[in-house]
């Protein structure tokens, strides 16, 4: 029943809504344009904001709902805290390498944000209003995500006992999702320290970033 939770969890963070909601919606492949980043972010270059939003939610909806799932109905099937942490781990690799899409993903922010929703909805609060002040002040998304991703673990460790009761497994599995979020952006890390790094919200014609910046990363 672990490996079985691990591997269904996997297929579903494989789902990549960027690509999906915008073939819906009759838009550019968002692996054409911009970044060239299969997410929300990307997706709003595109001008569309429904289909950012859409994104963005069914991208956290996927890192959310193997969690959930486990962190409900698990015991009885013998699935603990430790299939829990490789759960989310799982589904947050499935969007970085997604099967169904030649492996070839996006970066992982709503979806770990969606992981850590089902961990905790105080912890997943927590880095979303992070992840909020950051892009307000700094006008940059990708910022915003490297910041969160930093305090994720931070905030897991220094308030357990506070507001929930930390795993260490739990707590590894979301020390790796922050390690390759992080690795995920050494591109926009470069662009950031070279002041070329687009701004939220930016459009695809008026970015630095251009439709093959991502892609050598994500191969």
């Amino acid at each position: 029943m672990p490996l079985l939770a691990v591997v269904l969890a996997y297929l579903i963070g494989s789902l990549s809504f960027a690509v999906l909601v915008s073939r819906t919606l009759g838009l550019d492949d968002p692996r054409t344009y911009g970044s060239g980043n299969p997410g929300a972010t990307n997706v709003l270059r595109s001008g569309s904001k429904a289909a950012a939003v859409a994104t963005l939610v069914l991208d956290a909806a996927k890192g959310w709902l193997p969690v959930a799932l486990v962190r409900w109905w698990g015991k009885p099937y013998g699935l603990e805290e430790g299939t829990l942490a490789l759960v989310g781990l799982a589904a947050f690799l499935g969007h970085l390498w997604p099967v169904f899409f030649r492996f070839q993903g996006g970066k992982g922010v709503a979806t770990a944000l969606g992981v850590l929703l089902g961990v905790s909805g105080w912890l997943g609060l927590a880095v979303a209003l992070t992840w909020v002040l950051v892009a307000l002040v700094s006008s940059y998304s990708s910022l915003a995500a490297l910041i969160a991703a930093v305090c994720a673990p931070a905030y897991y460790l220094l308030l357990d006992g506070v507001l929930w009761n930390a795993d260490s497994r739990i707590a590894v599995a979301i020390g790796a999702m922050a390690l390759l979020l992080i690795w995920r952006h050494q591109e926009n890390i470069e662009r950031l320290l070279q002041g070329t790094e687009s701004r939220l919200g930016q459009s695809s014609k008026g970015g630095s970033s251009t439709p093959g910046a991502d892609h050598t990363h994500r191969r």
